[in-house]
């Protein structure tokens, strides 16, 4: 029987639900103050200005950005330009909040207050029989808690972190996933080329067969046959955990994950055969734009001396890897996998992408002793984490240095209002909108990794891991008060 994982919800408060309109370019400098500054004002965020269009860049909706940095800027004491006669402009307001530089620089965590905070709530029977926690500032790479930090554990679907920071660190979140189609020499035979984008969809294929349709020339009668190619990813496309709503077959070639509903998160019924299934819209759209297409659509790879008349490109790997840790998408998490095996040079299958992610991850210098990547999405059991790993994973993210690394954090859930915490934290006063976590779940398994800012103002990454739970609800909500402490809510830290 399949295991029952996370179903990520699908309330429209999630600003990365629907990834066909994002663009996005990340370009940012001193992110763990970025990040704590805009967890204090999730509030505001999380109601409109998430929501808002656009990239983010440093901090800042682009266009925002843009307009900051414009020839006659106006807040301060300068208002712009000012008409002849006009009377003087009325002095700016004050800022709402001071900078947090003196705050986070000068007042660490005190890791006693923080032990005896956490000390009770850790020991809640409702996290089941073993629980394993570190809690790192992120400005200092220092633990300020733990609890066998350095213990393997399962980590259901916060092991996409590990995944999304991977990819991000050995493509950089500008690249994009190609599907191509490849025309033969004599111009009789066009080849579908997946490149691994699961997020592939109907107006996609359509783009690509108007294109195609151009580069055929003539009437359009000339019947042409058509061919797809998945070799980009080798070995089962089975996931190990079998046939399972939550995933679809991993392959090289699918259109909407595979979905046979009108979703884009959390479980549903799932093609058997996605590529083929692709394959065949694309005919139907070929079709539609005025190629005979002989025959149907067989599995093959293209002709030698097939030349490319068609490129759709998926968005950004930084909205990708968002909407990864946003939803909890295990097909989308599964492709950064392969995506980093390529890369790596490494087998485009399961076993390729474990040593490709790992190897990255050892790249980046974080704790890998344990840890077993066993798949991309958290699905497989067998795969094991340590808390120490995680909350490493989440500080390099937020490193200054490492701006690539931004996404990781910027696609984090927000606490009581979006993806997998969009239900979660409504009953805590003044928690909502102050932590961003990646939450997962097992059968048995329960557990929330990623960042809070604390009473201090600083940039706290935290991992909670906990195993033998037999209530899924109560072991995330013991989950959700350990990391509300962390915030000092009611005076429980700090």
């Amino acid at each position: 029987m399949a295991e029952p994982v996370e179903e990520p919800s699908n309330r429209p408060s999630d600003p990365w639900g629907r990834i066909k309109n994002l663009k996005s370019k990340r370009n940012g400098s001193n992110t763990w103050q970025v990040v704590a500054g805009s967890a204090v004002l999730g509030l505001v965020v999380a109601t409109g200005a998430v929501l808002a269009a656009g990239p983010w860049d440093n901090g800042q909706r682009k266009a925002e950005r843009q307009l900051a940095a414009a020839e006659h800027p106006t807040g301060g004491a300068h208002h712009g330009r000012r008409l002849p006669g006009a009377p003087e402009p009325a002095p700016s307001a004050p800022a709402v909040l001071g900078a947090l530089d003196t705050v986070t620089r000068s007042a660490p965590q005190d890791p006693a207050s923080l032990r005896t905070a956490l000390a009770p709530l850790i020991a809640a029977p409702e996290l089941g029989t073993q629980v394993a926690a570190s809690v790192v500032d992120t400005a200092t790479g220092k633990q300020l808690y733990g609890r066998g930090a350095a213990t393997p554990m399962a980590p259901a679907s916060t092991v996409k972190i590990a995944t999304a920071v991977a990819a991000l660190s050995a493509l950089g979140p500008d690249h994009r996933i190609a599907t191509t189609v490849r025309l033969s020499e004599d111009g009789r035979t066009l080849t579908l080329v997946g490149g691994g984008d699961p997020t592939l969809d109907t107006a996609a294929l359509r783009s690509l067969a108007t294109t195609a349709a151009k580069a055929l020339g003539g009437d359009g009668e000339a019947p042409v046959r058509l061919a797809y190619d998945t070799s980009r990813y080798t070995g089962p496309v089975r996931h190990p955990i079998g046939k399972n709503p939550n995933i679809a077959p991993v392959t090289a070639l699918m259109v909407d994950e595979g979905r046979l509903d009108d979703s884009d998160r959390g479980p549903a019924e799932r093609s058997k055969d996605p590529a083929g299934d692709a394959a065949r819209a694309f005919a139907a759209e070929l079709t539609a734009a005025g190629v005979t297409v002989e025959g149907e659509p067989r599995a093959a790879r293209p002709a030698a001396g097939a030349r490319t008349v068609a490129t759709h490109r998926s968005a950004p790997l930084s909205a990708l890897v968002e909407r990864t840790l946003t939803n909890s998408d295990n097909d989308i998490a599964e492709a950064l996998a392969r995506q980093t095996a390529i890369a790596k040079g490494e087998s485009a299958d399961f076993a390729g992408a474990r040593r490709a992610v790992t190897t990255e991850l050892e790249k980046l210098q974080v704790p890998t002793a344990g840890a077993r990547l066993a798949d991309g999405s958290g699905l497989d059991r067998k795969g094991r984490v340590t808390p120490a790993l995680l909350t490493a994973l989440l500080a390099r993210a937020a490193d200054p240095e490492r701006p690539g690394l931004r996404p990781a954090l910027t696609g984090l859930p927000v606490a009581g209002f979006t993806g997998t915490l969009s239900t979660r934290y409504r009953d805590t006063t003044g928690t909502p909108g102050l932590i961003r976590a990646k939450t997962g779940t097992l059968t048995g398994v329960n557990s929330l990794a990623g960042t809070v800012v604390d009473p201090q103002g600083r940039l706290l990454a935290f991992a909670f891991l906990a195993s033998g739970s037999t209530v899924p609800a109560d072991a995330e909500a013991a989950l959700d008060t350990l990391a509300t402490a962390l915030t000092g809510a009611g005076g429980t830290a700090g």
